[in-house]
């Protein structure tokens, strides 16, 4: 029996931002490896059935759903449909995120409030409509993608981000604590320094090159190497296993160590 046999999973950010595997997509395939049905939603429409074209061709149970989760409408449209399709919900995973550099004085306040409803309100609202299902089912397990730039200044001028992911902190502990009684588990991750495509779209130009990034980023990690989209979703499945049933609460570094170092 696989560790997540026919559990539904509702993956906001399941599709990638470019070729390769972003943490989102890397989650989803993951999950659906160790035997979840896995709705992949994503603001654009054919990155989320790439990564169900993915999954399918393995083996796996997948659907596709388009989501803008800024949009409150869009979310609970996604969420009711996934119940339409499957009856229930025991995996809700928040994945979507960006970054927009910048300290006070150099963004707009419309800056800032997009950061803050693409980073934090698209998790809230995600929770909004999905807690109501597993407090009915008395199971469930939210897992909320943060970033170590929540707890330690991470060399990037992008305040938004910071205070954005600071709140995702918060939130999952009071989600956790409020919800425990009604056998909700909500945790999150913390990806230190990741080699995905984002940083690709987002982060290369505070360097002089791509290369340069990379090599920088590499060596400003403990073991020498950034991490993966991977090493999240293996945390991500155990999280949302059996394993991790007295697991509540925690802000896991996924980061090879980076937040432990001292300098």
């Amino acid at each position: 029996m696989k560790r997540l046999q026919d559990r539904v999973a509702l993956v906001f950010g399941a599709g990638s931002i470019g070729p390769g595997w972003g943490n989102g997509k890397a989650c989803a395939v993951a999950y659906a490896r160790e035997g979840a049905i896995v709705a992949c939603v994503d603001v654009i429409a054919a990155a989320a059935e790439e990564t169900v074209a993915l999954i399918t061709a393995e083996g796996g149970r997948a659907m596709a759903l388009a989501c803008d989760v800024t949009k409150e409408s869009q979310v609970r449209a996604v969420v009711e449909a996934v119940m339409a399709a499957q009856g229930r919900i025991d995996i809700l995973h928040n994945n979507v995120g960006t970054t927009k550099m910048g300290g006070p004085p150099d963004i707009s306040l419309d800056d800032w409030h997009r950061q803050l409803d693409i980073n934090l309100s698209g998790a809230f609202l995600a929770c909004k409509y999905v807690i109501p299902i597993m407090q009915a089912q008395q199971k469930g397990v939210i897992t909320n993608i943060s970033s170590t730039a929540a707890i330690r200044y991470m060399g990037y001028p992008y305040a938004s981000y910071y205070a954005a992911k600071g709140a995702v902190n918060q939130f999952t502990v009071s989600v956790a604590l409020q919800y425990a009684g009604d056998g909700i588990r909500c945790n999150a991750i913390l990806p230190g320094l990741m080699d995905t495509p984002l940083i690709h779209q987002q982060i290369a130009g505070h360097y002089a090159d791509p290369a340069e990034m990379i090599a920088r980023r590499h060596a400003a990690c403990p073991p020498g190497r950034m991490g993966t989209g991977w090493d999240v979703a293996h945390a991500a499945v155990f999280l949302a296993s059996d394993e991790a049933g007295y697991i509540n609460a925690v802000l896991l570094p996924v980061d090879g160590g980076l937040t432990a170092r001292c300098v």
